[in-house]
């Protein structure tokens, strides 16, 4: 029998991964479409589709489904609630659109949960069965995954890791509520805090430059980051407390700064979690880059139609 393979469709705000994978997360054809010019959430199902369509003709009948991750609010394949960079993806029943048109399987899931099962399958936290993914950028995103499988509460609408309240009535989110993880951790809470306090700010400020700064000893960039590593190691204590993951994977740009920057969280953490957690959980930094979303996407076909058993070895740590 010949090998079966996914399909992965990536959907950001501003451009589609798209790619076909086999079993072992060998990726063997990506694209990239930009979504810079679309207006309307009929342009971006066309473009989806004519990714499908172009990854189908290179590999004939060995398709097995697609898997779509995509940002939001997902249940049943339908996109209740799409990520503001993405046009009129409201109660849009985007799975059924998409098999009606392709012929072809399709399991669509929220992005970062994705991420998360990518990590799990064949990144940082291969091998283990039960893990928390968090993703920091604009804002935080996250994964809970237990038992090899993606967790995502009743009816698919949990799991948001940024809006877990670390402050109560605290900086207001852009979610529309107070203190959450994401007001104090994300690159744009750190990018607001190093402008306010300094100065001489330039007027481009990113993560890269508020790293950078914190290497040459910068006591702004030394307060902003070290405010991030506090409000990071709090919310990953939280997670650890309720689910004691055998890994914490952090994913995101900020994470591949270097070894001090999880080794930074990491003692924070080891500070604050009870005594039974840390022993258990190991942090690392994600091992798949821009490539995690794609391959979770492959992995979610690949367990649902059963290419690839979900996880269920313990790790020994």
């Amino acid at each position: 029998m010949n090998q079966l393979n996914a399909i992965g469709i990536d959907v950001g705000g501003s451009s589609i991964k798209c790619g076909v994978v086999d079993p072992r997360g060998e990726i063997l054809y990506s694209t990239n479409i930009s979504l810079k010019n679309v207006k309307t959430h009929g342009a971006v199902i066309g473009h989806m589709t004519e990714a499908i369509n172009d990854c189908t003709k290179r590999y004939a009948d060995s398709i097995l489904g697609v898997g779509v991750g995509f940002p939001g609010i997902i249940e049943n394949n339908i996109v209740i609630a799409g990520g503001i960079n993405l046009p009129g993806f409201k109660n849009v029943e985007l799975g059924n659109i998409l098999k009606l048109i392709t012929r072809k399987n399709i399991i669509i899931d929220n992005d970062a949960n994705l991420m998360g099962l990518g990590e799990l399958t064949y990144g940082a936290a291969k091998n283990c069965s039960d893990a928390v993914f968090l993703t920091v950028g604009t804002g935080i995103g996250g994964a809970v995954l237990i038992d090899g499988k993606l967790y995502g509460g009743f009816k698919n609408r949990g799991t948001e890791l940024g809006h877990m309240i670390i402050n109560h009535k605290g900086k207001a989110c852009a979610c529309g509520a107070r203190g959450c993880l994401e007001a104090y951790a994300s690159i744009t809470a750190m990018v607001n805090h190093y402008q306010s306090i300094c100065i001489d700010a330039p007027e481009h400020v990113d993560a890269r430059y508020i790293v950078n700064r914190y290497m040459l000893r910068e006591s702004e960039a030394i307060e902003v980051m070290e405010s991030h590593f506090e409000y990071m190691a709090t919310g990953i204590v939280s997670l650890i407390n309720l689910f004691n993951p055998q890994r914490v994977i952090i994913g995101g740009g900020i994470s591949e700064s270097g070894s001090f920057y999880i080794r930074e969280i990491e003692k924070r953490v080891l500070a604050l979690a009870v005594p039974t957690g840390p022993g258990y959980s190991q942090i690392v930094a994600a091992g798949l880059g821009n490539r995690a979303g794609l391959l979770g996407c492959a992995a979610n076909i690949f367990q649902r139609y059963g290419a690839i058993e979900p996880v269920k070895q313990t790790m020994i740590v």
